[in-house]
């Protein structure tokens, strides 16, 4: 790992995220100029005008361990051939500049379609069929990863609802320490919704976001879409038949899928709330959000986002 004007990350916004991506490409000899923002989210993604690459930056050092597991499975994936996102292999990487690990990923030429529920559901059967090496030391999958630090460390929410979701939080873990997988454990993408696949210009569908990979049950990956379909309704019924078809199971039919559900929502409002302060839209997305898990009853007519 490189280290380039390292220091004390302090908060995290698009502008800043472009200055950290400047600044990681000079320590590493890429040309940084006319780099975009592709997306800004749990991290911010730019593409870089000169070069076809993708560089990733994440939010504090606190990020780093997840990090370098990434591109620690990057490197195992391709090894198997698996087809997924992959790391430019003659740059030195992580780089950590002032407190932002920074990665940098061969830009994927996306096709004319997007990836199907059919396609997300045959990936992950082949992908939890793989061993990975004892080499990556994959941990257990963070049931609830970074929800602790973004409840603590997010501004702009009435500090009524920071207190409901400490609440919350330790009412699932409760949730969680009773539940009893009879599953063999194995890899774990550990954010498997459909948007975390592309398919590129030949038509092949590849695996990427690798920041949650882990060594743990199965039920984790399958919660994402199980959760969207049963929950929210963001799927057609044929959509998730076809999910199922693939993979080979239902999720909702087992006994310990509300406690997973209510984490996954968990995780969705806690995600989107540390970008309140990006737009009027995320903010009120995160109203209506926080509002239907103080009851349980209520609809979820939550957007995607």
């Amino acid at each position: 790992m490189r280290s380039a004007e390292t220091g004390q990350s302090v908060g995290f916004s698009s502008a800043g995220a472009e200055r950290v991506t400047q600044a990681a490409c000079r320590a590493v000899g890429l040309d940084g100029a006319g780099a975009e923002l592709v997306r800004f989210g749990e991290n911010a993604l730019f593409r870089l005008a000169a070069h076809p690459v993708i560089v990733r930056v994440a939010r504090s050092v606190d990020y780093l361990g997840s990090v370098r597991t990434e591109v620690g499975v990057s490197r195992w994936l391709a090894r198997e051939g698996f087809p997924a996102a992959r790391v430019v292999e003659d740059v030195e990487q992580p780089v950590v500049v002032d407190g932002h690990p920074v990665t940098f990923w061969h830009l994927i030429r996306e096709g004319d379609r997007k990836a199907t529920y059919r396609e997300l559901g045959g990936v992950l059967r082949d992908l939890h069929a793989l061993t990975p090496p004892d080499v990556l030391e994959l941990a257990a999958y963070p049931a609830f990863g970074r929800t602790d630090l973004r409840v603590e460390r997010v501004t702009g929410i009435p500090e009524d609802d920071r207190e409901f979701l400490r609440a919350r939080g330790r009412e699932l873990r409760e949730g969680l320490a009773g539940l009893r997988f009879t599953s063999r454990k194995g890899p774990v993408h550990g954010d498997a919704h459909v948007q975390n696949l592309m398919v590129d210009t030949s038509g092949t569908v590849l695996l990427i976001d690798f920041e949650n990979f882990s060594f743990d049950h199965p039920e984790w990956d399958l919660m994402v879409t199980a959760t969207e379909h049963h929950s929210l309704g963001w799927q057609s019924r044929e959509q998730y038949a076809d999910f199922v078809a693939a993979y080979g199971r239902d999720l909702g039919d087992w006994e310990g899928f509300s406690v997973l559900r209510g984490i996954q929502e968990f995780h969705m409002t806690t995600w989107l709330m540390q970008n309140v302060g990006e737009s009027a839209a995320v903010a009120a997305e995160y109203e209506r959000r926080i509002a239907s898990l103080r009851d349980d009853d209520a609809p979820r007519n939550w957007q995607p986002g």
